[in-house]
């Protein structure tokens, strides 16, 4: 990075030597703090002084004997005379008494110490024969040499991680309440060498692109170290390379200003420099100076791809011709297309195998995504750049939202690389587009059933089915030379009824080397009646089927019934209890069925106990399924059976993560079970594991009257998958889609219950106006059902959006209503949630003593059933009732309480807002370089999620937070934010967000 010295910062001014002349012990044990054996001597420095045996603390004595000790162990092994240790304990007066009471301290310590440690010598003392790492402050320089060499080598991952490792090492101030002018000259050094290295992290972490994580950190630095103006520039970088320009150019003015103020001059010429830089949005600032690659043993260096074919065969002429291609990677787009775009002709087999061989030009890594073109719903180009942008070592925080931005990003990452993407089954050039790499040295091979002649500067290659001698030796290597040799003509009648495509004879091959009792002319006979495949190869998708016809006539009957059942479900792949659902078999019967499938190239194993189609297959099947599976009914009983399952899990998971709701007790009934969850770990993984199964699932269920309001009710079972934010945008669809259903049908219980879940995904993304009406609609059909279950939750959503709308009243109404209903209904959580929404409507009024008395009441209920998650949301109300009677430290600890829970439960809105809360108490308790932090945590973790109200308020919150640590032009940019959101919503907070700014600038 620019204005940044190579390597990583040495301990001023402090010449090493070993302790003792023994052989250091192992490095694991230096890394932990103490290298020898269990007994063994151990010191710490960073920090208050103390002393280790082993891990039982020693008797360090008085602060004047902790100083000595310190003196000691800062000389590492040096001795020091009487005279020095004197005028380190007290300077320029010592008492007349201090050569005694050195000898004393001396004395002590020795008596604490191993025998022949403290030694005296030359008139003075040393500390001699301790083993490698007994001391912290070593270990620390040991790893920060580390650091520095993995940085030299490039290998940036883990000289951060060994940078923290150090930095871990500090347990607050060094050498803590020691006195004397040794020790605070010690002190300074040290925290001067501390800080220098927590800049190097820092630099190294934007130079990984950790940019938004960096910014609360830097944030809280710079409010601890206002002069510094390294962490300044840092803080810069971090807030550019965010999209946050404004915020970068507003601290290099609090710096100027700061400055100015206290020491009367202008900033260093690099800080200067940067602000011209980030004025004329230099595209060198854009991402890392010098990008370093990463070496083999950093999971960063990605290789995807798939395994290839150990029978590959033919097509020797595109192998050489792509691997030439490859293997002189300047500029070159590859695309490798079928002409017809027949499924099963070999293009993904074929770009594996000329990849794997190319892999040794492209030492940085190899991509592959499976584009789905040929599906209904072909993978957007934003969802495979964040997965590619993670396998190549970016943080979730740090990839951006939209398609432009994360298309640059990733060219970025990946400049300096040598890289080959393999984008498979794509559906059209633009979908390829965003994903093409963009710098020399890199390369991309592209699959796809369409012919890409608009995709600028491919190299355009038509695959074709095989060659008949090529065919026939495929099929011979599979089934083995000696059945086919003395049956070669009928091979050849076998390959050319497959019509010379590789998944034909694949599959044919594969049953046939599979039955011993076979000849290949049983097979050859069977194959004699069916339509002749090279004619109907040029129809398109019904060539496709007649091929897929002949793994499919081969298969046992529980095979094909097996096949045909599994095809109807969507979802991109299939869990084995999924699987058992639908086919009504044992887990064990069903894997052995699916792993026959998967045997004959008609099922692929995603992962070990999930199970997916190729996409062109899973059409087929349904179209199997739709001809010959008797009685029709059966199609329907699958899928019913399906969602049962689902709905069952999902009421199970909803029901340990929320004991005593009655939310379960009043889901449509099923017949078919879920899975059973040991914990709620167990239930959580489930749930957010099968989460895009159960979400497509659900969206499919629309389409099936009969099954729309079990449909419907899986949705409301599974609504963390909105609350947590994690999944707020599918949500959100399936909700719109299973509405649109729910009114064709035209019953008022299964509208209304449908309208709740969409409202509910609107409150979550802060679409408050929308999500009012509909909860105002839920209530009036629910109680035309004389469903009441809606009617408690639409009042409780109406008085929560009341209360984000400043309808005090209105909330009240609503809310008081939702309490009587729940009562009524006997649902003690729904009471309790109701009770502490209304505790925040009578906080927002002013009744502070009330809203806490309500939120106690709410948290009561909750934590009486032992629901710890809403128990959380209860201390979520209850901290803010706290902090605005003047309870800080209680409402600390209550917010606290929460966070962790929210965290251990994956509710990433309910972090981001919990740490929200934790910055007002902050900015209460006068903490404002803590509530700084606290808001740009709680920024980055609700970064796409929770909607722009939200963002709005913690952004206020942070501008509170940033004129209390001085940096007031930065206060200025987040408050213009913040009320640019306010008047695009309308929301009322944009008044009190126009008197922080002055009038110049609210003008």
């Amino acid at each position: 990075m620019d204005g940044v010295p190579d390597g990583v910062p040495r301990v001023p001014e402090q010449r090493r030597s070993d302790f003792s002349a023994e052989p250091p012990k192992s490095r694991e044990s230096a890394e932990s703090g103490g290298s020898t054996a269990r007994g063994a001597l151990r010191f710490g420095v960073l920090g208050p002084v103390r002393a280790w045996r082993g891990d039982e603390p020693l008797t360090t004595g008085s602060p004047q004997q902790r100083a000595l000790l310190a003196a000691l162990l800062l000389r590492e092994g040096r001795t020091a005379t009487a005279a020095e240790l004197i005028d380190a304990l007290w300077g320029e007066e010592p008492p007349s008494q201090a050569l005694a009471a050195l000898r004393t301290y001396a004395s002590r310590l020795r008596k604490v110490l191993d025998a022949g440690v403290l030694v005296s010598e030359s008139g003075g003392y040393a500390i001699r024969g301790l083993g490698d790492g007994a001391l912290d402050l070593a270990v620390a320089q040991d790893l920060a040499t580390e650091a520095e060499k993995a940085r030299s080598a490039g290998d940036l991952c883990h000289a951060r991680e060994v940078l923290r490792r150090a930095l871990a090492l500090w347990d607050g101030e060094t050498l803590a309440g020691v006195p004397g002018p040794y020790a605070e000259a010690q002190r300074v050094r040290l925290e001067e060498w501390r800080l220098q290295l927590v800049e190097s992290r820092l630099d190294m972490d934007l130079e990984q692109g950790c940019h938004a994580e960096a910014v609360s950190e830097l944030t809280a630095l710079t409010a601890a170290h206002p002069l510094r103006e390294r962490l300044r520039e840092l803080l810069m970088l971090a807030l550019y390379r965010s999209g946050r320009q404004a915020e970068a150019l507003a601290v290099y003015a609090d710096t100027r200003r700061l400055l100015a103020d206290e020491l009367g001059v202008d900033p260093r010429p690099g800080l200067s420099e940067l602000q011209q830089r980030i004025l004329q949005a230099d595209p060198g600032l854009a991402e890392p100076s010098s990008p370093a690659p990463q070496p083999a043993s950093v999971p960063v260096r990605p290789a995807q791809l798939p395994a290839t074919v150990p029978d590959f065969t033919g097509r020797s002429g595109f192998v050489r011709e792509l691997g030439d291609i490859l293997a002189s990677a300047e500029n070159r787009v590859m695309a490798v297309s079928a002409l017809a775009g027949i499924g099963g002709v070999g293009k993904t087999t074929l770009a594996v195998h000329v990849a794997h061989q190319a892999r040794g030009a492209f030492p940085d890594g190899q991509l592959y995504v499976d584009l789905q073109g040929a599906g209904a719903r072909a993978a957007e180009p934003e969802t495979v750049l964040g997965s590619f942008l993670r396998a190549l070592g970016t943080a979730d925080s740090a990839i951006p939202d939209s398609l432009e931005e994360r298309a640059a990003l990733y060219r970025s990452v990946l400049a300096g690389r040598r890289v080959l993407v393999l984008l498979d089954n794509a559906r059209d050039a633009a979908q390829v587009r965003p994903l093409l790499p963009g710098t020399d040295g890199c390369a991309a091979l592209v699959t796809s059933r369409v012919r890409m002649v608009d995709l600028a500067g491919a190299h355009l290659i038509d695959l074709d089915v095989m060659a008949p001698d090529e065919a026939l030796a495929l099929f011979t290597k599979i089934v083995g030379e000696e059945r086919v040799a003395s049956e070669r003509e009928a091979a050849l009648d076998v390959v050319a009824a497959c019509g010379f495509l590789p998944l034909a004879i694949r599959i044919a091959a594969s049953r046939l080397a599979a039955r011993r009792t076979w000849t290949v002319s049983v097979l050859a006979a069977k194959l004699a009646d069916e339509r002749r495949r090279l004619d109907e190869l040029q129809a398109g998708d019904l060539a496709v089927k007649a091929t897929f016809e002949l793994g499919y006539g081969q298969l046992e009957p529980a095979q094909a019934r097996a096949f045909r059942l599994l095809g109807l479900a969507d979802g991109p792949d299939i869990s084995l209890p999924a699987a058992a659902a639908i086919l009504d078999l044992p887990v064990e019967d069903t894997e052995d069925l699916l792993e026959s499938l998967v045997d004959t190239s008609l099922l692929e194993s995603a992962a070990p106990g999930r199970y997916r189609f190729h996409d062109l297959v899973r059409l087929y099947a349904r179209a199997c399924a739709e001809r010959d599976e008797q009685p029709p009914s059966e199609r329907g009983a699958a899928l019913s059976r399906l969602l049962d399952f689902y709905l069952a899990s999902a009421a199970g998971v909803y029901a340990i993560e929320r004991p005593g709701d009655r939310l379960v007790d009043h889901l449509a009934v099923t017949e078919y079970p879920g899975s059973v969850f040991p914990d709620r770990g167990a239930a959580r993984d489930w749930l957010y594991t099968e989460a895009n199964c159960l979400l497509a699932f659900a969206r499919q269920s629309a389409s099936r009257p009969e099954s729309l309001p079990r449909a419907i009710d899986l949705l409301w079972a599974a609504l963390d998958l909105s609350e947590s934010g994690a999944h707020l945008r599918e949500y959100e669809a399936t909700a719109k889609a299973l509405l649109e259903a729910a009114r064709e049908v035209g019953v008022p219980q299964v509208e209304a219950r449908a309208l709740m879940t969409l409202a509910h995904a609107h409150v979550d993304g802060g679409r408050f106006d929308v999500a009012d009406q509909e909860a105002e609609r839920v209530i009036r059909l629910a109680r035309q059902a004389n469903d009441l279950l809606p009617v408690c939750w639409g009042r409780n959503a109406r008085g929560i959006i009341a209360l984000y709308q400043n309808r005090n009243a209105d909330g009240e109404d609503h809310l008081s209503h939702a309490i009587q209903h729940f009562r009524t209904l006997g649902d003690r959580p729904g009471e309790a949630s109701a009770l502490c929404n209304l505790s925040r409507i009578h906080l927002a009024a002013g009744r502070t003593e009330s809203a806490v008395a309500l939120a106690q009441q709410g948290i009561e209920i909750y934590d009486a059933m032992g629901n710890s998650m809403r128990g959380a949301n209860g201390r979520y109300a209850l901290g803010m009732a706290l902090t605005q009677s003047g309870g800080l430290t209680a409402a600390a600890d209550r917010l606290h309480e929460a966070l962790e829970v929210f965290r251990d439960s994956r509710q990433r809105l309910w972090e981001g807002m919990t740490l929200f809360r934790l910055a007002e108490v902050d900015i209460a308790a006068r903490r404002n370089a803590q509530a700084a932090t606290n808001a740009e945590l709680a920024l980055t973790v609700l970064r796409g999620i929770g909607g722009e109200w939200r963002r709005g308020n913690v952004l206020t919150v942070l501008g509170r937070a940033l004129t209390g640590i001085g940096q007031t032009d930065r206060a200025q940019v987040c408050w213009r934010e913040a009320l640019r959101i306010y008047e695009e919503l309308g929301s009322p907070e944009a008044t009190a967000v126009r008197e922080l700014l002055s009038p110049v600038q609210a003008a």
